[in-house]
Parts: C-alpha cells; structure tokens; sequence
C-alpha cells in the first residue's frame, strides 16, 4: 500500500510545507497553515504493468491545424463598465473571479447585473452563502430591483452543480466561493475546499454554458485569500477597489479579453453607478489658475485618463527641507526634482515640496514626470499654467523629455476633452514636441507647443 503523506498548506498564499509553521515564509500570514492529506493513487497499478507508466496506453491527439475556430458568445451585464472590463460582456461558460475589501460593494455589482439580465429574460440563480434571502431582498428593494432572480442558501458545490445542470442559468452568481463546501474536504473556507469547489463550479460552468461569478474574499494585503490555483483555474480575475469617491474595478487576468482593463464607478444610493468620463470626474474640482496645478495625460492599466497633479513649496522652518509625496512614487519625484535643481537652476534646497495626485488615485506611471516637473517649477515661481494645457513624458536625468506607452491614446484623450495645448515627447503623430525639461517650460509660458 502506498505511503500517505501529510502536508500543510498556507490558506493565504498556496505555499506548502512538510510541517506545520506558525509564520508563512512566502507571505508572511500568521497561523495561516492547515493540515492536508493529498489522495492515494493506486499504488498497485504502479508497482504491476507493463511499462514504467503501468500499462497505460496515452489519449487521442488533435492537429492544430483541424481546430475549428469559434468566437464565445457574450451576454451584456448592462453596465458598461463591467463590459469594458470584461472584454466586451460576460462569456458563456466563462468563470470570472472578483475580489475586493468587504462592504465595497461586490454584492451590490451583481446583484444589479442579475437584475439586468433577469428583466432581458435570461434566468439568473444566486447562490447567497453568507446573507440570509432576507437581507438579499432588502438590497433589493434598495437597489429597486425588479428581476426575477432565483435564490438559494445551498452552499454544497455538489449542489450547485446539479442546480446549473438542471436549469442552465444564463449567470449564476456565487457569494462567496469561500463559504462553499465540497463532500469530504474539510472545513468551509479551507484550501482544500475552495480549490475544489472552484474547480468543481467551473466544470458546471464549462458544460452548461452558464456565465458564473464567484465573489473571494481578500487578505490583509489586497488578494484573494486562498490558494493561487483558485487563480489559475478561472478565466477571468478582476479586483474592486476604492479610491476617493469612486470605485475602480479592475482586470489582471482575463482569457476572452485584454487584462489590465479598468472600470470606473460611483457609489450612490441606488448602487454603483458607472462613471462614462473619468477624465471629467477626477478634474471637476480642479481650481483654474492656480500656481502648481497641472493636467497629466496618464494610463492606468488601459484606460487613458486626465488626472491633476498638484505641488505646493513653501520655505521650511527646518534644518532638512520636507518632500511629500502622495499617489506617485516618491523617487520618481525626486528624479525629477534633482533635475529641476540641476538642468533648470531651481533652488529648492530651502523649500518644503509637497506634491499630490489629486483624487486619491496611486499611479507610478512614468509618463507623469513632466508634469511633476512643471507643477513644481510653476508652484515655486509662482506663475500657473494656461488653462488649455495638457503634460505628459519621461523625464530622463539629463533632462530630457522621453516618450511613453500609449501617448497617442494619451494625446487623443486630452484632446477629446478639449485640451488644445499638449506639451509632450517629440516625434508623435507629425507634432514638433518638447526634446527637454526647459523646452518645456518654454513652451508652456510662450504659447510655443502645438
């Protein structure tokens, strides 16, 4: 009889070991670690048979060349956003992950998409493992749900299943994969269950056709607890977050689409409510004509946006002069003030810089270093750029202005929203560009750049 062997296995992180630790080395989770006995395979066809491999003779193979193609089919979810970030719908058959911090509104997504395809005609089964039908019908009659949307409390992956196979859902809906239970795996939650469950949720979902949501819980660091098989298993992965008042939901896996989509929303009494123009949204309360305000063509992930960034310098009462920093890297930004003070001869050693990204977004893009530059030399001359201008580029230690990914989309972006004077890298659709930081400040101040 083949020897079982015991291992122990971080619920945080996947990581495995021969014995239990009180600390996981790979993520640092404490008590994170359960026992887990792995499955026998049967030892006797091992040691009898023919062959090093037991008799066993290999499947069918398939060229290549003789695959069909097919495009999936897709549902819209109704909200625009979730498509864009889905790649253009959800995908029959496909399984999609999504992840957030608790309360931030996952369950409230959802249950607006279940009700937009339950009023199309297409049946919706929600499967409710941590609230009770009640309180999933107060949310409703928030929300003003008006679907007619199939609900059960049977967490029992077997059941669920069963329940896709007997009715074929166009979505089924799981909140949350961590609360469901396979037969003989242990305890709710455990890395056991959730990877078995998932992995039983999306064979249904492959044979039945059905677009299945499984909603994770997320650790102390921001991912989705549990094993990163759970991961690899679905299609899609996407994160809910929350930055200033909006809620950003964003791709970083997706099989039918490009990953690295992002969705912008807003919180409201009625649900979550798609933002169309985030550019509009994050630059609403931009004060005009204020020294060391600067509109920066960025990406994030994607999505070409407009954001606002800001620098204030004020003479320090200290012996060491302050730099803060808050939703960019701060030593992008001291690149870039060491070249202000260099290639610009800007004195800044007696002045406390402070330099924000307004709207509480945090983007290290590189592309917004021209206009960290040209916030903080406006800020410290006191002099505010002209109201029609948009900035982005790298800038380099010698001081020059270098392109960046996406700057058409970047320049089509600002120009859309009415942004006629576009400081940026040389050499973009036949524009002239600034070659360096001090071109730069020219160009700005003289009305040279086209």
């Amino acid at each position: 009889m083949a020897k079982v062997t015991t291992r122990y296995v971080c619920n945080s992180c996947g990581y495995s070991s021969p014995k239990s630790l009180g600390r996981c080395p790979n993520c640092q989770a404490w008590n994170s670690f359960e026992e887990e006995v792995p499955s026998v395979v049967g030892g006797k066809a091992r040691a009898g048979g023919a062959g090093g491999y037991g008799g066993i003779s290999g499947g069918k193979l398939t060229a290549l060349s003789t695959v069909g193609r097919r495009e999936e089919p897709r549902t819209s979810s109704g909200i625009a956003e979730l498509d864009r970030v889905l790649g253009g719908g959800l995908v029959a058959g496909g399984v999609t992950l999504m992840g957030g911090e608790p309360g931030i509104g996952k369950s409230t997504l959802l249950l607006q998409v279940a009700d937009s395809l339950s009023r199309s005609g297409r049946s919706v089964l929600y499967v409710a493992g941590e609230e009770s039908l009640e309180q999933i019908r107060l949310r409703a009659d928030r929300l003003g749900v008006t679907g007619d949307i199939q609900l059960t409390r049977d967490t029992r992956a077997e059941h669920i299943a069963a329940l896709m196979n007997e009715h074929k859902p166009a979505l089924c809906i799981v909140d949350s994969i961590q609360t469901v239970t396979v037969e003989g795996e242990g305890a709710p939650g455990g890395v056991a269950q959730v990877r078995d469950g998932t992995s039983m949720l999306t064979r249904a979902a492959k044979e039945t056709g059905t677009a299945t949501v499984l909603v994770g819980h997320v650790t102390k660091d921001g991912t989705v607890a549990g094993p990163k098989v759970m991961e690899h298993i679905v299609d899609t992965t996407v994160f809910l977050e929350t930055v200033g008042a909006f809620r950003l939901l964003r791709s970083v896996k997706n099989r039918f689409g490009q990953a690295g989509e992002l969705g912008v929303f807003e919180m409201r009494g009625e649900g979550l409510i798609a933002v169309d123009n985030p550019s509009a949204a994050f630059l609403a309360e931009r004060p005009v004509g204020v020294p060391g305000s600067v509109v920066a063509a960025t990406i994030d992930g994607q999505r070409p946006m407009l954001l606002e960034v800001q620098a204030l310098a004020s003479k320090t009462p200290y012996p060491n002069a302050r730099r803060v920093v808050v939703g960019l890297d701060p030593r992008r930004v001291d690149v870039v003030l060491a070249v202000l003070e260099r290639r610009l001869d800007l004195t800044l050693g007696g002045l406390d810089i402070y330099v924000n990204l307004a709207g509480g977004l945090k983007v290290t893009d590189p592309g917004l270093d021209l206009a960290v530059a040209l916030a903080v030399y406006s800020a410290v001359v006191g002099r505010a750029l002209p109201g029609n201008v948009a900035v982005f580029g790298e800038v380099g230690l010698a001081g020059e202005v270098r392109s960046t990914q996406g700057a058409i989309r970047r320049a089509e972006e600002a120009g859309r929203a009415g942004y006629t004077q576009l400081v940026i890298p040389p050499g973009l659709d036949g524009r002239v560009g600034v070659k360096s930081v001090e071109e730069a400040v020219k160009a700005v101040w003289t009305g040279g750049q086209k």
